[in-house]
């Protein structure tokens, strides 16, 4: 485990590790300062040498567990729909100055003094979402219950790859329905602008450690559909300068892009002050390092469980724009909540 350090402090061991890296890893990039609660207490860093582990196709899992039961849980938000709508409606003054373009504003969801089953919960998230980065970590008093569909960084060979996630629409009740929502999302300008805003800002942080010319966009507005959403999707690409460090990949693009805003150092700075919580483990990210290689996904649409405070809570956000709706974007955090709400209240 790694604590707060300087970014110029900082190394990965590239063995095989399960790898977690905290949003709050901004702090030592940045002259950043999070003030806000932050009640689950996750390490900044923490890479766990594998000696035992089980993958499957959607599953890498750490498991020390009990048999603890489920029992219903209640989930409180920290924030109320109409202070929501005021948040974005200030967040909307900042963009109309010229502040930023775009924003990824956070909300948090919790419930206090409460005891879960890792094992039981994962499987019933997993099996309502099947998303690509399904993971379950469960190690000493931390458990991450994830269900991200979103590819933060994936190296192989010289090869850096994003997947950046904006734009998202329900699924349909009928397959007719499901395509027009589809193709709804696909031809939706205001998602569109958001994408496209954010795969600039990849290909950014790729240009800082990239072979000049290198960064390509391979697939722009592409959908990829889930069994809860349907979400925008854009593929970036770039060759590796020789002999770039993990440590210099992660310094270079870290917080991911979906999850901070354009400009990122200062839409970053402005969730700081407009959230409520302090995201912790959420929006950081977490997966698997090879020797060389690795992929880390973005964690979103996971639940966050410290055992020994009995704190558990999942976060959802949304890309604010000027183009934005404040009813619409609380509707839409609502529908990225429906999942992890549902397997902890029923």
């Amino acid at each position: 485990m790694i604590s707060n350090k300087s970014s110029d402090e900082i190394t990965f061991n590239q063995s095989e590790q399960v790898c977690f890296i905290n949003y709050d890893f901004k702090n030592c990039l940045e002259t950043f300062h999070s003030k806000n609660n932050n009640p689950l207490e996750f390490p900044t860093v923490l890479c766990i040498d594998v000696i035992s582990k089980t993958i499957s196709d959607n599953l890498n899992s750490l498991n020390i567990t009990t048999n603890t039961p489920n029992h219903l849980i209640t989930i409180h938000p920290t924030i109320s729909k109409v202070d929501y709508i005021k948040q974005i409606n200030t967040i909307k003054q900042h963009i109309q100055q010229g502040d930023i373009y775009e924003i990824n504003y956070c909300i948090t969801f919790e419930a206090h003094n409460v005891s879960i089953n890792p094992i039981e919960l994962y499987n019933k998230l997993d099996s309502i979402s099947n998303a690509p980065y399904s993971t379950l970590l469960n190690f000493n008093e931390l458990v991450i219950i994830s269900s991200s569909p979103e590819l933060y960084i994936k190296k192989e060979n010289s090869t850096l790859t994003s997947k950046p996630i904006k734009g998202t629409a329900k699924r349909g009740q009928s397959s007719i329905e499901d395509a027009l929502l589809k193709e709804s999302l696909h031809q939706n300008l205001k998602e569109r602008t958001e994408n496209v805003m954010i795969v600039d800002v990849v290909r950014n942080d790729f240009s800082k450690i990239a072979d000049k010319g290198s960064v390509v966009v391979e697939k722009l507005f592409d959908i990829e559909s889930y069994q809860q959403v349907h979400q925008m999707v854009s593929t970036v690409s770039c060759q590796l300068k020789p002999n770039t460090s993990l440590s210099e990949i992660i310094v270079a693009t870290f917080p991911m892009a979906s999850m901070t805003g354009a400009p990122k150092i200062r839409a970053m700075e402005l969730s700081d002050d407009y959230e409520i919580y302090n995201r912790g483990p959420y929006s950081g990210c977490l997966g698997i390092i090879d020797d060389n290689d690795f992929e880390l996904s973005v964690l979103i649409r996971s639940i966050f469980y410290n055992k020994t405070k009995k704190y558990l809570s999942f976060s959802v956000g949304s890309a604010i724009t000027a183009m934005c709706n404040a009813e619409d974007e609380y509707e839409e955090c609502l529908l990225k909540a429906k999942a992890m709400m549902q397997v902890l209240t029923k």
